[in-house]
């Protein structure tokens, strides 16, 4: 156990260090190559795109945007088209999988919060207990839809941002069957009750090689189109991406060695990796995406790009300790705990940083948000980022943690980054990338009105019910006075405005999948626009 705290010691000292070292070298940069490097991501700066949109809606967008000076960039839209095509089947392949998995767990999910305020419902089957159905929930959403719509959207941005068409994409279609082999397995023997018992890491391991082997396999084509790519500057987007690549197999590889984690070192390694695979996995995919989507809907560049590399590398160089905070209270030396408290806290900096750039890129613009659909999704969740990140740099704390920890509030937490951060700036990614990979419109788009507001609506519902129920449970817990049951009983109302909520998400994600396997299928209405390049065309 010393060791390891010695480790995260020094470790954390080497972050400080190095992000004062970075933001030195970036001094000398001149405004005219920053401006350069934020531009090299758009066909024509100052030319707006909206896929998900119609042709009026990205016609107000341009009204919009009049005061932007266009000038176009070497590559062509023939050119781009072609990059898109490139990526089809692999981006098609971890996409709708992901689609999937996303009902699956999204409704497994909701039967878990029915129970926890109906707790007689389904009790009769053992696959149907509270214990393994939310656990399905979990990785269903976390391996299943968090993974693979990363990944889709990563085989996507990839040959954009490199302008290079991808390298063996059949490698990224084996590693797609050889996940979803994986998970599938995984998941079955976890609800049939083969468990691996640590939380984020319940897929028993003879499966987990399956899942490391697919990982590996989506690698590939990624490494070998960054070798070939026929650009001099990597966008910022690009770096977020490239690290998650590398940095997930790591963390999964390490989690899941047999025989080496025990005791309160196993549970040292397991909130290592639990919180980790969401900072340097979840999280860097997300962030690369907004700070691809957004500048390229509004056709303007990123407001400070030297502020983008900023973001990068605090959150590379702090989130790795950060997870101990996950153990206030635990068998551990306080010092080590105290490690994980302030590398918490530190991670304010990439996240303000964040915030302060995406603030500026949209200054002004924010009635463009009425005429893009893509860009309600991603501005929600970049709010959504600053906020749970915000939020996590409090609970971290230790007087605050010892309200929080162990209540529902946690829950609320979790599901305020992953789903209104993470999933919302995947769906935007979505909605702006498979017109452009399969050529031709989202067929209602309306259709993408109802999702957004059931799903912003249900999850407000979810996460605010969800976190006063849970600080009143924890103000309860931590009261001797009060009977234990009481600070059960009192969150029974929260409970049930969480249900409420869930379904409301559940039904948004119906929606979701059914839009796009009309499209992907090509029913209904068919609109030709922004995804055939019509400015072009014409």
């Amino acid at each position: 156990m010393t060791y390891i705290g010695v480790l995260l010691a020094i470790t954390f000292v080497f972050s400080v260090a190095g992000l004062f070292v970075f933001v030195w070298t970036l001094s000398s940069k001149t405004p005219a190559e920053q401006q350069h490097d934020a531009e090299v991501i758009f066909q024509d700066v100052g030319q707006v795109e909206e896929p998900a949109g119609t042709t009026s809606q990205e016609a107000a967008l341009q009204a919009h945007m009049t005061h932007s000076d266009t000038h176009p960039s070497p590559i062509s839209a023939a050119e781009l088209a072609a990059l898109d095509r490139s990526s089809r089947v692999p981006f098609l392949a971890f996409l709708y999988g992901a689609m999937g998995w996303l009902i699956i767990g999204s409704i497994a999910g909701l039967i878990a919060s029915l129970k926890l305020h109906f707790p007689d419902w389904l009790v009769e089957q053992p696959e149907l207990t509270f214990g393994r159905i939310r656990t399905l929930h979990l990785n269903a959403v976390a391996y299943g839809w968090s993974a693979m719509a990363a990944l889709a959207l990563a085989l996507w941005l990839f040959p954009r941002l490199l302008r290079t068409p991808l390298v063996g994409a059949r490698f990224a279609v084996a590693g797609a069957a050889f996940w979803h082999m994986g998970l599938f397995l995984g998941i079955t023997a976890v609800v049939l009750g083969w468990n691996g018992g640590m939380e984020w890491l319940e897929i028993p391991k003879p499966f987990t090689p399956l899942l490391v082997l697919g990982g590996a396999l989506v690698g590939i084509p990624l490494v070998m189109t960054l070798v070939r790519r026929q650009v001099d500057h990597l966008y910022v987007s690009v770096w977020y991406l490239s690290a998650a690549v590398i940095w997930f197999p790591i963390l999964y590889l390490i989690a899941n060695l047999p025989g080496v984690h025990f005791g309160v070192q196993a549970a040292l390694v397991n909130w290592w990796y639990g919180h980790n695979v969401l900072g340097y996995f979840v999280t860097p995919v997300a962030v690369g995406t907004a700070y691809y989507l957004i500048p390229k809907v509004l056709g303007t560049p990123i407001a400070s790009y030297n502020l983008s590399l900023v973001g990068f590398w605090a959150l590379a160089l702090f989130y790795g300790q950060a997870g101990v905070h996950h153990l206030v209270g635990g068998p551990l030396p306080t010092w080590v705990v105290t490690v994980g408290v302030v590398a918490s806290i530190m991670m304010a900096v990439p996240v303000i940083a964040f915030a302060v750039n995406h603030g500026l890129t949209m200054k002004n613009h924010w009635r463009a948000l009425k005429h893009s659909p893509t860009l309600r999704f991603a501005v929600v969740g970049a709010v959504g980022y600053v906020g749970s990140s915000i939020e996590g740099c409090f609970e971290a704390l230790r007087s605050v943690s010892t309200v929080m920890h162990f209540t529902h509030a946690t829950v609320a937490h979790a599901h305020f980054g992953l789903y209104t951060f993470f999933s919302f700036i995947m769906f935007a990614g979505i909605y702006f990338a498979v017109p452009r990979v399969l050529e031709r419109e989202w067929p209602y788009p309306k259709l993408i009105v109802w999702h957004f507001w059931l799903a912003f609506v249900g999850m407000l519902i979810y996460v605010i019910g969800l976190s006063i129920g849970g600080v009143l449970q924890g103000m309860a817990m931590v009261d001797e006075k009060r009977p234990f049951m009481e600070s059960m009983l009192l969150t029974i109302p929260y409970l049930q405005s969480r249900s409420i909520g869930g379904g409301m998400m559940v039904l948004s994600h119906l929606v979701f999948v059914a839009h796009a396997v009309l499209l992907a299928f090509n029913r209904g209405p068919q609109r030709t626009g922004p995804a055939l390049f019509h400015k072009a065309a014409a």
